[in-house]
C-alpha cells in the first residue's frame, strides 16, 4: 500500500474530535481486515494441500483407508472452521468499510465532494454525520448477519 500524503488542500482543525475517531476506525477496520484475510488464506490453504494429499497417501498403502479417512475428515473440520468464523466474508466486509472511511477522510482533508466550500464548523459536523453513519450501516449488517447465522459466534 502507497505511504499516506500528508500534504492536503485543508488541514485538520486542531479541535476536531472526529478526526481521530475516523483514524481509529480506519486503523480497526484495517487490522481486521489483515487478520481475517489471515486466517481464511491459513485454513484454505491446509484444506488444499490436504485436500491433495489423500489421493497420494490412498496410492501409497491403499489396504489402509484409514489414513484418507482421516485427512478427509480434517478437511472438513478446517472448512467447519472457516465458515463459523466467515473469515472470508469479514475480511472482504472490513476491507470495503476500511477503504470507504479513508475515501471519506481524503475527500475531507481535500475540501472536495460533499465539504466543498462548507466552512470548518459545517464540515466537521459534515464529517462526523457521515462517518458514523457508516459505522451504524456496518455494525447493523454484522448484527443482521449474526441473526442470519443463529448460533455462530459474532465476530469482533
Amino acid at each position: 500500500m502507497p505511504p499516506e500524503d500528508k500534504t492536503t488542500a485543508h488541514s485538520t482543525p486542531a479541535d476536531d474530535s472526529n478526526y481521530p475517531r475516523l483514524e481509529n476506525q480506519i486503523a480497526w477496520y484495517d487490522a481486521k481486515s489483515v487478520t481475517s484475510q489471515r486466517r481464511y488464506f491459513a485454513l484454505k490453504s491446509l484444506q488444499i494441500i490436504i485436500a491433495a494429499a489423500i489421493p497420494v497417501v490412498s496410492l501409497i498403502d491403499p489396504t489402509k483407508a484409514v489414513v484418507p479417512g482421516a485427512l478427509g475428515a480434517l478437511v472438513l473440520v478446517l472448512e467447519g472452521f472457516q465458515e463459523l468464523g466467515s473469515y472470508r466474508q469479514n475480511w472482504q466486509k472490513y476491507r470495503s468499510s476500511c477503504e470507504a472511511l479513508r475515501h471519506e477522510k481524503y475527500l475531507y482533508m481535500a475540501g472536495s465532494g460533499p465539504y466543498t466550500d462548507a466552512d470548518v464548523e459545517k464540515r466537521t459536523r459534515l464529517l462526523a454525520e457521515r462517518v458514523e453513519a457508516m459505522i451504524s450501516e456496518e455494525h447493523t449488517n454484522w448484527v443482521a448477519q449474526f441473526k442470519n447465522n443463529e448460533g455462530a459466534a459474532p465476530q469482533t
